[in-house]
């Protein structure tokens, strides 16, 4: 573009240095016709209409009064006496004094010729502009194609690149000395990246064994404590404190462990869900708790609602919806399914909220003040919808409580 814009401006100057110099080569020609004209009056004093130079045309108007001295250069069109078309002429007007008498003298010079030669320079002109800029355009096209093809390499290297496997970053030799460098960067950074994943998994892993032993055996032996009869009212109640406390810790932890292996994408398995047929299915493992309840469940389920993703996550992201629309629902309250092929909503009633529904999304945001609850369930929600670009929702309106779940919309460019 920056190319076509000099080559237009360049073109636009060309002709106009062209057609000035041809037409200041026409009127020097003019000016030595009126010289010769006004040399020739000196010597006769007299001028006959018929008389004409070569390849120009005169005419002599005799003037009365005051006269304009200067002398003027003008386009006009005329007759050409070789044809019978209209010609375009450059005029040279003058006053002089023929026989005691001014007269105004008009001396033309046909431009036919110039024309055809600023038309034929122009046409020149554009063709080899218009050459030389395909030609430029296709040599750098393909010179940037070849410059350009070890980055490009580069880019699908690293688009397939896998963060979770154990092979390292390979990347083609390239002979540019900054792709090059760009290269070993680039390899650098993959190699620490693997290294940082591999310990933090390993991290996750091994807390998630040493933190979840411990607890285990903490609340056995509570357990064991509580069902003991030996203790006191007092002593009972202290036992079931921390035995509430070690299972909260224990959920606790299991929480952080799972959004930390969210985060870090270490569900790698895939396949095609239906998350519409999971609800059913889902609903199926709350039916003891939905008619203790006595909570109605109202469907209209009208489509399907594909993704490709981990089914183990589809369950925890299904299951944590479920449980919080039914744990906090009123009794004798009431649930709402319902799906489109865009969209996924689960709606309860409950009790009016007192923060935004937003930061409900946040870890250890809640709403309910239940020991039961650590904050991480709409979380660990959130953290699976990001993770397949699923967009997620929450509002609330007249006791309604609803979570609705689309799929995320791309932009088209074109």
């Amino acid at each position: 573009m920056v190319s076509l814009v000099i080559y237009l401006a360049v073109g636009i100057a060309f002709y106009w240095i062209i057609k000035y110099m041809i037409y200041d080569e026409v009127e020097t020609r003019l000016k030595v016709e009126m010289r010769d004209f006004e040399s020739f009056i000196r010597s006769h004093d007299t001028w006959n209409n018929n008389s004409y130079f070569v390849e120009n045309k005169i005419e002599v108007v005799p003037v009365s009064g005051e006269y304009n001295h200067a002398v003027v250069f003008k386009d006009t069109l005329l007759q050409n006496r070789y044809d019978e078309g209209i010609g375009p002429f450059r005029q040279l007007t003058f006053y002089t004094i023929i026989g005691g008498v001014p007269h105004r003298v008009a001396i033309r010079k046909s431009m036919i010729e110039s024309y055809k030669l600023i038309e034929a320079i122009s046409a020149a002109m554009v063709t080899f502009l218009g050459l030389l800029m395909i030609s430029m355009f296709m040599f750098q096209r393909r010179l940037s194609g070849k410059l350009w093809k070890p980055f490009y390499d580069t880019l699908t290297r690293i688009k397939e690149f896998d963060l979770t496997k154990k092979e390292k970053l390979q990347l083609p030799q390239s002979e540019v000395t900054e792709f090059s460098e760009l290269d070993d960067v680039l390899k650098k950074m993959a190699d620490k990246m693997q290294h940082d994943y591999t310990s933090l998994k390993e991290f996750t892993e091994n807390a998630s064994h040493e933190i979840q032993t411990p607890l285990a055996l903490i609340n056995a032996r509570v357990e064991q404590f509580i069902q003991s009869k030996d203790l006191s009212e007092n002593h009972t109640y202290w036992i079931e404190e921390i035995y509430h406390a070690s299972r909260r810790m224990s959920r606790l932890n299991q929480g952080l462990l799972l959004l930390a292996k969210i985060e870090n994408q270490q569900f790698t398995d895939s396949e095609d869900l239906d998350l519409v047929d999971l609800l059913k299915s889902k609903l199926s493992d709350f039916e003891d708790i939905l008619t203790h309840k006595q909570i109605e469940v109202k469907m209209d389920l009208r489509s399907r609602f594909d993704i490709n993703m981990s089914p183990s996550l589809a369950d925890i992201l299904l299951n944590n919806i479920l449980s919080n629309a039914i744990r906090h629902n009123y009794l004798n309250g009431q649930l709402y399914l319902e799906s489109d092929e865009n969209f996924l909503k689960i709606s309860n009633t409950g009790s009016a909220l007192s923060t935004d529904p937003e930061r409900l999304f946040e870890r250890f945001k809640k709403e309910s003040a239940g020991a039961e609850s650590v904050g991480l369930g709409l979380a660990i929600v959130k953290q699976i919808c990001d993770n397949y670009s699923l967009e997620i929702e929450y509002t609330y309106h007249e006791t309604i409580h609803s979570i609705i779940i689309r799929q995320e919309v791309k932009e088209v460019t074109g």
